[in-house]
């Protein structure tokens, strides 16, 4: 792999990037320590007991590691407090204090406790989303000012054995980042190695390191381009990965999985935090399923090394170009295929779960947003009028019966492609795994029109399977459209769109992927397989079907109930398809974190709202008991409500 594109250790063969060991009280973490689990109170950290009732509930949840706002000095004196009630408990789980604005909370906070959180776009600099012309003299005057401000803390930190966490978000970049090096993951790397370099100027080391962003695709290519620079200059510290404002539910647990598991597959990360806007006990279960996953990865079928230069760039997404064919490939989005194959009896009925809805006193079809492109039904043969937009898939044998038949294409396994005489006119699906894809294949196929691959593996190592079968494809300049296809068997629900939204989350990142076929047996229903895999584009933001919700996970500074909130808010605007809406608890997590959302709805005091119309704010004040009807208003006056049907 070339060098300058090289972010971990393998591509294909499962390692962990190899850091450096960091001490944080009695918690040893990267090195060859396990991957830790962490979370964040979601309390006001005044009130003590509160906050050491939920801390305690998050340590029995399996919590490593308690991360507790301190916006003023005021809570960080507390967190004094907070500790000894924990300890005279007896439970001695570190305590993380998340610093923002208050440099003099950090200060005291360090003293205290055994690690601070500090944000490089807040903590020495006030954001006003201005664009600034720096000469090269005046940055580094800008960096001089920064290094005075955060040296202090730095020298506190080495003295008491303090652990400090690096954490950038990609919505809190300083105008003096962004006006340099734009919104971009670069801008992320840098602001965070500005704050190292003074840390290792004053000998500190015990650091850790995050990249957080709600955009998967950023945070992904933030925390690549980190460990690509860290390996150019021989530093090796401690990856927290998370996808920050990830929201709840279904589309929490997905969009983390995609951002936090394309990441682990390759071996990085070292700690990790999964933020829903729920109970924060209950991000831990869906964290550690993440993490355990790799515990017996390494034992996976070996996959050949890419001993060329990759052809493609980890640190951007550029979705790779293929030829269309039908409705597939090119600049349509991903298709979707639901696997029904295994299914006794296909009726119209059994359409439900995959979108398509069977009027039977109108005689006609009723298609949701989550309505599926192509159905597999491998044997199975239907008796009914199906949609017109619906494709049909038919191992080639029983396609054979089915020519006359609308919307009807041949499945066929490989050679047997080459070997079977009759072939559909409009579009051909060829099942290949790794070891049917060598060179002399691609160039036979390549030079046929009509075809779609459906790469498949079976590979305890799938998402780097089927990644280094893209990369061959593309090596080797074969532009035909290729679906995804992974196998799942016997998983409950949570492992099952967890898995997949690794799998099918880290490749549709690196922008390879026509289409997505999930193949499952006694994990769950169809509808919630279905939804699953729309979550996934969704998530990586290759087909929106849905409204997106970016909501922040709440803590110390949220001023309002998030999670009702949250709920209001969607049960008004679920129907948004496209809209991005972003509901974020206070200031710090406001226009910033919103990042790209078109609408946000953020606290800025108690019982206070201000509403924004992307990173504008355009009300302020807005008393809560009105807020949610006057954010409808305003999306109404932007030209973007449609009334539900």
């Amino acid at each position: 792999m070339n060098y300058q594109k090289k972010y971990c250790n393998s591509l294909t063969q499962y390692q962990r990037f190899l850091t450096r060991e960091v001490t944080i009280g009695d918690l040893k973490m990267g090195g060859l320590n396990p991957i830790r689990v962490q979370s964040m109170t979601t309390t006001d950290t005044m009130n003590t007991m509160a906050t050491v009732e939920q801390s305690i509930r998050m340590i029995n949840a399996g919590c490593e590691l308690v991360r507790i706002t301190a916006p003023s000095i005021n809570e960080a004196k507390n967190l004094e407090l907070i500790k000894k009630e924990l300890l005279a408990r007896g439970y001695n789980t570190p305590i993380c204090a998340d610093i923002h604005f208050t440099p003099n909370a950090a200060e005291f906070a360090a003293r205290v406790i055994e690690k601070v959180r500090v944000n490089p776009g807040n903590y020495a600099d006030k954001k006003k989303f201005e664009t600034i012309d720096y000469t090269d003299s005046a940055y580094e005057a800008e960096l001089e000012r920064i290094r005075n401000r955060f040296t202090p803390l730095v020298k506190i930190c080495k003295e008491y054995g303090t652990a400090m966490r690096i954490g950038t978000n990609h919505g809190s970049l300083s105008d003096r980042i962004l006006s340099r090096y734009g919104d971009t993951p670069l801008g992320m790397v840098e602001s965070a190695l500005e704050f190292l370099r003074i840390c290792e100027d004053n000998q500190f080391y015990n650091i850790v390191i995050s990249m957080k962003a709600s955009n998967t695709q950023v945070m992904v290519q933030a925390y690549r381009l980190l460990v690509a620079k860290m390996m150019e200059t021989n530093r090796n510290y401690p990856l927290h990965l998370g996808v920050t404002e990830a929201g709840d539910g279904e589309d929490g647990r997905i969009k983390s999985a995609v951002g936090i598991g394309a990441l682990l597959e390759d071996g990085l990360g070292d700690t990790i935090r999964v933020s829903l806007t729920e109970e924060p006990e209950f991000e831990i279960p869906v964290a550690k399923l993440l993490a355990n996953r790799y515990s017996e990865r390494k034992e996976h079928a070996l996959i050949k090394e890419i001993d060329f230069e990759l052809p493609y760039n980890p640190f951007e997404f550029d979705r790779n170009h293929t030829i269309q064919i039908n409705n597939i490939g090119n600049h349509n989005v991903p298709r979707v295929i639901a696997d029904f194959s295994m299914k006794a009896d296909v009726t119209a009925a059994s359409l439900f779960g995959v979108g398509y809805n069977y009027s039977v006193p109108l005689d006609k079809w009723n298609l949701t947003d989550l309505a599926v492109d192509y159905l597999y039904l491998g044997d199975n043969e239907i008796d009914f009028e199906i949609p017109g937009t619906l494709g049909l898939i038919y191992n080639s044998e029983t396609w054979l019966k089915q020519q006359n038949k609308q919307s009807a294409y041949p499945l066929f396994c490989g050679e047997e492609f080459f070997k079977t005489p009759e072939k559909s006119n409009a579009l051909n699906f060829v099942a290949v795994d790794i070891h049917v894809l060598s060179t002399g294949f691609i160039n036979r196929i390549k030079e046929q029109d009509k075809v779609c691959l459906v790469l498949d593996s079976f590979n305890k190592h799938t998402m780097p399977e089927l990644r280094r079968m893209a990369i061959e494809l593309k090596h080797h300049n074969c532009e035909l459209p290729f679906i995804i296809k992974c196998n799942y068997i016997d998983l409950n629900q949570e492992k099952f769109q967890l898995y997949s939204s690794t799998d099918v989350g880290g490749l549709l990142l690196d922008g390879f992927g026509d289409g997505v076929w999930i193949k499952q047996k006694d994990c769950v229903s169809t509808q919630i397989a279905n939804s699953t895999v729309f979550g996934i584009l969704q998530a990586t933001r290759s087909r929106i079907s849905k409204t997106e919700y970016i909501s922040c996970p709440s803590c110390g500074r949220t001023l309002f109930d998030l999670q009702e909130t949250t709920q209001k808010i969607r049960e008004r605007t679920d129907h948004l398809k496209g809209i991005k809406i972003g509901i974020m608890g206070c200031i710090v997590n406001g226009p910033g974190e919103m990042a790209d959302a078109d609408y946000g709805y953020v606290g800025t005091g108690v019982g206070k709202i201000s509403l924004y119309k992307g990173k504008e704010v355009v009300k302020k004040n807005v008393t809560s008991e009105t807020a949610v009807d006057e954010l409808i208003n305003l999306i109404k006056e932007h030209g973007d409500w449609v009334e539900k049907t």
